[in-house]
């Protein structure tokens, strides 16, 4: 990995932004990258062919001047939309840094993110990717809990990793070197599909037990990709008869996932239908 000198508050990590129609959200996800501790090298925001009249490339054009003095901001634009697992890819193609950090355009980091998990990461080097705890909610990220001096950690299990997606996208930091890529083109559970191909080959994973990352949405049953559970699910289960095919799995745990994936899938039917009964009003 190529050696590259560490300024004081400034980290060797390109962070990559995949942006859809998020005009109304990018600057927020920006702002939270200006005020950390530790700040990235650059920032490239991979704009994936918004159908909006070029509004989402003009809002990330003034970004990229109003934070190009804190760090490098790059636009990247494609074309025609390919999903966030492709737009990531490109990102990381362009990137420049020996790590990758992941951000969404819709949430936004705590002041300390890359200062704590470079840290770590520098401090494991044989740790390739590492995510962090979320915390989920619709206020300033201001107001994400003090971290305390310096957060816990803990390797990632492949049976835990197997069961359910421990790490959120816009937690992971990973080393560009590492041969792996999402799958292009392929829009649900992509990120899973990843950090599985990563872990099964032998690599090590960790996690941070501090909420690094404000996630303005639930994670399933509400706007944007997550609405769409029944494709999440078809995604989830193919992705196992991926690794399956891949000979990553054998045949006997391939279908107690599938089982299990799909006893969830279920689950979060009745959790979501739940949430969306109307309340009964008692005169």
């Amino acid at each position: 990995m190529p050696s590259f000198p560490v300024q004081a508050h400034r980290a060797p990590v390109s962070v990559v932004i995949p942006c859809y129609r998020c005009s109304g959200t990018i600057e927020r996800a920006m702002e939270s990258i200006a005020q950390q501790t530790s700040l990235p090298y650059e920032v490239i925001l991979v704009e994936d062919g918004s159908p909006d009249n070029g509004k989402t490339l003009a809002c990330l054009s003034f970004l990229s001047g109003k934070y190009g003095e804190q760090f490098s901001v790059r636009v990247i634009r494609l074309e025609v939309n390919q999903g966030a697992a492709t737009a990531r890819n490109r990102g990381w193609q362009e990137a420049t840094q020996p790590y990758i950090a992941f951000l969404d355009a819709d949430d936004a980091w705590h002041r300390r993110k890359l200062e704590y998990q470079y840290q770590y990461m520098q401090n494991h080097p044989d740790v390739v990717l590492s995510g962090h705890d979320c915390q989920i909610g619709n206020y300033p990220v201001a107001e994400l809990q003090d971290i305390g001096p310096e957060p816990r950690a803990e390797t990632v299990s492949v049976m835990a990793l197997l069961l359910s997606n421990r790490l959120v996208t816009p937690s992971v930091m990973i080393r560009a070197d590492v041969p792996f890529r999402f799958r292009d083109g392929q829009r649900y559970v992509d990120d899973h599909l990843l950090w599985l191909e990563i872990i099964l080959a032998g690599h090590k994973l960790g996690k941070l037990d501090a909420p690094l990352v404000l996630i303005y949405k639930a994670m399933y049953g509400v706007s944007g990709l997550s609405s769409n559970m029944w494709a999440m699910e078809r995604a989830e289960l193919g992705n196992y008869w991926r690794l399956f095919r891949q000979h990553r799995i054998g045949l006997p745990a391939t279908f107690f996932l599938l089982f299990f994936s799909f006893a969830k899938y279920i689950r979060r039917l009745l959790i979501v239908g739940f949430r969306r009964r109307p309340s009964i009003q008692f005169e």
